[in-house]
């Protein structure tokens, strides 16, 4: 019965991935996420239910629009597939089991959840557009600050609260007073407030990990677009200044997820 569970975790991320799609594509544009209608951004035809089953709308369509055949980018069916799995396998990792459910458990794990989701969205816009979203980063601060809300009143530990409050605190200060002013679209900024989301759900030696790992992937990819670009002297030039921007969220997003999947195998 336990794979049943699995299942439905599965077929749940993909749902997310779904909608991790159409995140990405509307916040940068400051498209409505929430109340306006799915629609193709080719023909605007409104897209019905039977058009919005992950991945098996995109298989039954053969990865084009219904209405204007217009062909469906194969990365839409891919982020679902994979939300899916990071789901299932941080549900594994995570040991969930719903015939011996811990409340506390439970509801750790439905943070974690929403936490995945939001570091889904962040690499997503910021792989695109080089850009950590202000909104996106609001609804981590509000998240996490509601996860340490919970955790202090779970384990009742007072210095747990005292942390939460000067988290609180460095995040109002930071939004109130820096990206209001001149600093709104700082990426550096941005960043530094990611991190500090990412050390109040993982903790500090897991944002270690996430940081060393993330220089590693990053010199990874810059060589590699070293030798492609080497093997095209003449856009050399040209390309220098785009392989300048690193999406520096996108690393740290993917680095964090896969160690906390990691980190919960090896501790379970």
């Amino acid at each position: 019965m336990e794979w049943l569970i699995y299942a439905i975790i599965f077929i749940m991320g993909t749902f997310f991935g779904s909608f991790f799609t159409l995140a990405v594509y509307r916040i940068p544009l400051g498209i409505d996420i929430l109340y306006k209608h799915s629609f193709c951004p080719k023909c605007n035809a409104k897209l019905k239910f039977i058009d919005l089953i992950p991945i098996v709308s995109y298989i039954s369509l053969g990865g084009k629009c219904r209405y204007c055949g217009e062909r469906v980018r194969p990365r839409y069916l891919c982020l679902e597939i994979l939300s899916g799995l990071v789901f299932l396998l941080y549900a594994i990792s995570f040991k969930i089991n719903f015939f011996n459910l811990d409340l506390n458990k439970l509801i750790t794990f439905c943070f974690m959840l929403l936490y995945i989701a939001f570091l889904f969205i962040i690499a997503g816009i910021d792989k695109e557009n080089i850009s950590i979203d202000k909104s996106v980063l609001l609804f981590g601060i509000v998240l996490s600050c509601l996860f340490m809300i919970y955790v202090c009143i779970s384990s009742k530990v007072i210095y747990t609260y005292i942390i939460c409050l000067i988290m609180v605190a460095i995040f109002l200060i930071i939004d109130t007073k820096l990206l209001k002013k001149k600093l709104t679209h700082n990426y550096t900024i941005n960043t530094l407030i990611l991190s500090m989301i990412m050390i109040s759900f993982t903790g500090a030696d897991t944002f270690y990990y996430t940081v060393n790992l993330s220089l590693i992937l990053i010199v990874l990819n810059e060589f590699i677009q070293y030798i492609k670009t080497s093997k095209k002297r003449k856009s050399v030039t040209n390309t220098d200044k785009k392989q300048m921007k690193i999406p520096v969220g996108f690393y740290l997003a993917v680095s964090n997820i896969c160690l906390m999947i990691i980190y919960n195998f090896l501790q379970n």
